[in-house]
């Protein structure tokens, strides 16, 4: 997901998306979901049949879907049956109660009739040029809001649509389309049917007049642009820089999950949502000169974030921090060293400028019921940061196969914090527990306070580096001289309070260069001593 500051501001000022914890109890295996809209009114009319696995005995289990409020938006259920059956439910503010006694290790099927105006979740609005339209938008559990589901990241499945609706829409999904037939009335179902298993943050449907055009395959996975008939002949060209970006991912970390990949001008409240096989964008990214960028992160997220999934919020890092480094890493694999150096350091700034307001760790357990809260920098600038420190520490060769073996490892599952260090403990051979817990678990970056001295008589020059920060941390500090000439960068190991070091130099140089190959996240005021 890429962040859109206004969007986020006026979704923060209207409402919270309330944290719910896993439900441990249930193992949904696949959604099929048979969805009716028209042009008549918002309220939509909707089948869920879901193929559960129980966990535990229990007399009856639960599913999220949020209840028709006093503002008459919500879901009510109407029918639930298995097979003949037809079992008891109940509802409240943001469940459904299904009585059916269950055995552990069951895998059941249940079927969940419903209707309602949807509070959120299936954004029904109009476009920038004023047509209907109907879009998805559940990061980051508010499916709920129009669909019955386990909505917990943790809780993965494969998922099927079936959408009838007038028959001037079309309909652009998870997966690939298995049909598309006219009915009787100007109505049209279109059937879309995604095997791996997802998320239900990122199960998506887009209905709206589009413009549709294929702009290439990569390894036999076609790259489609769905964009508004207005907005055709720019739009084409716009996103089809997509068959460009997905063979970076594809080589450097592994194959491609899914069996297409569409790239969809939308009405999502974010800049882009990594939606799997089906990438939402905000209206206006097509022709912005940033979407390129913008187009390699939700790409990204196909990799992290869909596929090898996060396990609570608190990592969220796991996703939108390996979306922006792998962003960058495409820049520098295109454009080089300079442009890698040129974000990194903007997103430096951005994270110093961030902890100053909020002084919280990259797992972040204090964001209570509104995981919108972290959205934030630490969760992408510096998670991009805390990536790019454990390339250089390791070497860019470990740093790909840490890489590539963790993706392997979580494809198709959900990882901690934990199992990542695992991995590249594994892969490198050494010991990664002080760099994971003061970069993803300490508030903050060292804050240091640089003074240095030159001696005519030694010709070296005398720095002190103190920690101003409470907790210290532990780094390669890299300097070099600037004298008008190339000078060497040399290498300093700092981790106490205060730390003091000389460097050889032929005449006294007009200033010290920290961090002059930008490889360290830190703050820092230097000054020379007279």
């Amino acid at each position: 997901m890429h962040r859109s500051f206004l969007a986020l501001t006026l979704l923060l000022a209207s409402c919270f998306v309330f944290a719910q914890q896993p439900n441990p109890a249930i193992d949904v295996q696949h959604y099929s979901f048979e969805i009716r809209l028209n042009d008549s009114n918002d309220i939509i009319k909707g089948k869920a049949t879901i193929v559960v696995k129980f966990m535990q005995d229990a007399p009856s289990f639960m599913l999220d879907l949020v209840q028709k409020n006093a503002a008459g938006k919500g879901m009510i259920v109407t029918h639930v049956t298995e097979g003949e059956k037809e079992p008891g439910f109940v509802q409240d503010a943001q469940h459904i109660f299904i009585s059916a006694p269950v055995k552990s290790a069951e895998v059941r099927t249940f079927s969940i009739s419903y209707e309602g105006i949807p509070a959120d979740g299936l954004i029904i609005s109009v476009n920038e040029f004023g047509h209907r339209t109907f879009f998805a938008d559940n990061w980051p559990n508010r499916a709920h809001n129009w669909i019955p589901c386990n909505d917990h990241l943790s809780d993965k499945a494969s998922v099927e649509f079936a959408v009838t609706a007038p028959d001037h829409y079309q309909v652009v999904s998870n997966g690939l389309q298995t049909e598309e037939t006219n009915l009787p009335g100007h109505l049209k179902l279109t059937r879309w049917q995604e095997t791996a298993a997802l998320p239900t943050k990122v199960m998506v449907i887009g209905v709206a007049d589009f413009a549709v055009n294929c702009a290439g395959s990569v390894e036999c996975i076609p790259v489609y642009s769905w964009v508004y008939p207005e907005s055709r002949d720019t739009g084409f060209v716009s996103y089809a820089q997509a068959k460009n970006i997905l063979p970076f991912f594809i080589s450097h970390v592994g194959p491609y999950a899914y069996k297409k990949l569409a790239n969809v001008q939308s009405k999502t409240i974010f800049g882009g949502m990594e939606n799997a096989s089906a990438i939402f964008y905000f209206e206006q990214s097509v022709g912005d000169k940033a979407l390129e960028a913008l187009l390699a992160h939700e790409i990204a997220h196909q990799w992290f974030g869909n596929t090898a999934t996060e396990k609570n919020w608190q990592h969220l890092w796991l996703s939108e921090g390996f979306a922006t480094y792998m962003t960058h890493l495409y820049h520098e694999h295109k454009y080089g060293r300079d442009s890698l150096n040129k974000r990194m350091a903007e997103d430096r700034q951005t994270v110093i400028k961030f902890s100053k307001k909020k002084n919280t760790p990259v797992v972040d357990t204090t964001f209570g019921d509104n995981m919108m809260q972290l959205l934030n920098a630490n969760s992408y600038q510096k998670g991009g940061w805390v990536l790019h420190m454990l390339r250089r520490k390791l070497g860019d060769s470990i740093f790909w196969k840490g890489i590539r073996e963790y993706y392997a490892a979580y494809a198709g599952k959900n990882a901690s914090t934990e199992d990542l260090q695992k991995v590249f403990e594994k892969a490198s051979g050494q010991n990664l527990e002080t760099f994971f817990k003061q970069w993803l678990y300490t508030p903050g970056q060292p804050q240091l306070d640089i003074e240095w001295k030159y001696n005519a008589a030694k010709k070296q020059v005398s720095v002190t580096v103190t920690q101003l920060q409470e907790a210290l941390f532990e780094f390669p500090l890299q300097m070099s001289v600037v004298d008008g000439r190339i000078s060497p960068v040399e290498t300093f190991n700092i981790k106490n309070r205060v730390t003091q070091f000389q460097i050889r130099v032929s005449e006294k140089p007009a200033a010290l260069n920290v961090d002059p190959e930008v490889n360290l996240l830190f703050e820092a005021v230097v000054t020379e001593k007279k």
